[in-house]
């Protein structure tokens, strides 16, 4: 199951009212574990930059003149998104109201908003009544929020894929082992046979081949019945 997640900067709030996207980035998933592949793109918004949004997210004007034009990236912003089924983004109508601004520029169709997946809305089903924003819920994941100073997509995307582990019910509480580093009791000299003072060791994370990833997909399609990986929003594009 591939999916993407995505993240985008903008000079503003309203895209109707003319305000442009400045940043984009989207991080790929594989059965919900990030693969590695990301696309970022800092992007001249042909427009001045408002203070009050500089400092959200800490580009201005000057720093952007220069960067490719959105019309530039789309292609590869249309080839890395494929056909990934869902798109994730935290408070998805925003960034697809602004991505479809800026493919209707470029003579492009709108997303399909079938295969928009908001994890915003799944906070708020999980969570009602507290606050959901990204930050909220990294907080309450227990999930590192040191580095995010400002707004930044990449960083964002990044937080998100562990906020969207999280919200499908992939990780387990304590369960952190390949962040973290483990202390255990080895044997020591002292009398009785007793432990000896903790050793840290490094979590070795065990990661599937590609064979493995297939090998699995075609026991679930083929032996258990009713799966719930092959159901919708679960199931890659055209099965289900």
């Amino acid at each position: 199951m591939r999916q993407v997640l995505l993240d985008t900067e903008t000079t503003g709030l309203d895209p109707a009212a003319g305000d442009r996207v400045l940043e984009v980035a989207a991080i790929e998933l594989v059965n919900l574990v990030p693969t590695g592949r990301v696309l970022h793109h800092l992007v001249d918004p042909e427009r001045e930059v408002p203070e009050e949004a500089a400092r959200v997210h800490g580009f201005t004007t000057a720093m952007l003149r220069g960067k490719p034009k959105f019309a530039d990236i789309v292609d590869e912003l249309m080839a890395f998104l494929g056909e990934a089924d869902p798109i994730v983004a935290h408070n998805a109508p925003f960034d697809f109201g602004f991505l479809d601004a800026e493919l209707q520029r470029c003579g492009r169709p709108p997303l399909d908003r079938a295969r928009m997946v908001d994890t915003l809305e799944l906070a708020k089903r999980r969570f009602p009544g507290l606050p959901n924003s990204l930050d909220a819920l990294c907080r309450r994941f227990g999930i590192d929020l040191s580095q995010r100073t400002t707004h930044n997509a990449v960083l964002d995307c990044r937080l998100l894929a562990q906020v969207y582990l999280e919200l499908m019910g992939g990780r387990q509480p304590g369960l952190a082992l390949a962040t973290a580093r483990v202390a255990v009791p080895v044997a020591g000299p002292q009398a009785g046979g007793g432990a000896g003072p903790a050793v840290a060791r490094t979590p070795r994370p065990i990661v599937p081949t590609e064979a493995e990833l297939a090998a699995h997909a075609e026991f679930v399609r083929t032996k258990l019945k009713d799966a719930l990986w092959l159901k919708p929003p679960f199931a890659p594009a055209g099965e289900g």
